[in-house]
């Protein structure tokens, strides 16, 4: 595809995450070209997905935004979705309108985020309107504005018992999931690629993300609590090799695993030629 006038070609990943207490968990991902819309990769993913269950909530960024996929999730799955709405929106204009009406202002509940103030606005979903209205579920808004930039923002959901503090308590889990990601793509390299092949470049995504999996399910569990809040450098710096080495040797689709001494016994009672195969892997144990 042409980018700011330079053609470039990659693939696009879109990723369905649980959170479980700080730990974001891989539950399903799709794999696209890069000229697809993260929606049109995403939506049938989510509306299909196993793992979504009635009373999930789903957190969404601007880039899915769309009335259609929130009414078919509050109505076909029962699960309510959390988005931005865009500034140029009727119901963001309308939004910042009524909050400021009203004058109903309340601190942030984020104690980082002093500068700025929150205020509840119900009964959104009129000036939101889908190819569909009779379909529209009710959405209620959460305004925030910045004093010091003098800036707005507003946050929708179609769970209509929450508060605006509720509502952007829970937006506010979006920025660790963004971490997440940023440490997936900088610290796993999951965008190191040796060939152009996708076949090549869909497994190794595979491996790479099963391997995340695992690191963050061994985070949770009792062994590995000490590396809670860790990123991968810094366990792997901190970690302590425990037990005998395993050598792992493998020729087209064949392998074998062995202990290091087991290794070491194959070794000594092969001829010049194996050894000189295996001499490679041996400097390296």
């Amino acid at each position: 595809m042409k980018d700011d006038g330079e053609y470039k070609r990659g693939y696009k990943l879109s990723s369905l995450r649980g959170i479980t207490g700080d730990t974001g968990i891989l539950e399903e991902i799709r794999f696209g070209n890069i000229k697809q819309h993260d929606l049109k990769l995403s939506k049938k993913m989510v509306l299909e997905s196993k793992m979504l269950k009635p009373g999930d909530i789903l957190i969404n960024d601007r880039g899915f935004i769309s009335r259609e996929f929130m009414n078919q999730l509050k109505r076909e799955r029962e699960i309510d979705s959390y988005i931005p709405l865009k500034s140029n929106m009727e119901a963001f204009e309308q939004a910042v309108s009524i909050a400021n009406a009203e004058n109903n202002w309340k601190a942030h509940p984020n104690k980082k985020r002093k500068n700025q103030k929150i205020a509840f606005v119900g009964s959104l979903g009129s000036y939101w309107r889908s190819a569909e209205p009779e379909n529209d579920v009710a959405i209620i808004g959460c305004v925030v504005y910045d004093t010091k930039t003098d800036e707005y923002h507003v946050f929708v959901t179609t769970d209509t018992t929450k508060t605006a503090r509720q509502i952007i308590m829970t937006y506010e889990l979006r920025p660790e999931i963004e971490e997440d990601y940023r440490q997936i793509k900088d610290f796993w390299k999951i965008e190191d690629f040796k060939s152009t092949k996708q076949n090549f470049i869909a497994f190794y995504i595979v491996m790479v993300l099963i391997g995340y999996l695992f690191f963050q399910l061994y985070k949770g569990m009792e062994e590995g609590e000490k590396y809670a809040g860790k990123s991968l450098p810094v366990a792997i710096k901190k970690y302590v090799e425990e037990g005998s080495k395993s050598v792992i040797i493998y020729s087209g689709q064949y392998f074998g695993i062995f202990g290091f001494l087991e290794f070491i016994q194959l070794y000594s009672s092969c001829g010049t030629e194996v050894k000189q195969c295996l001499d490679p892997i041996l400097a390296k144990v």
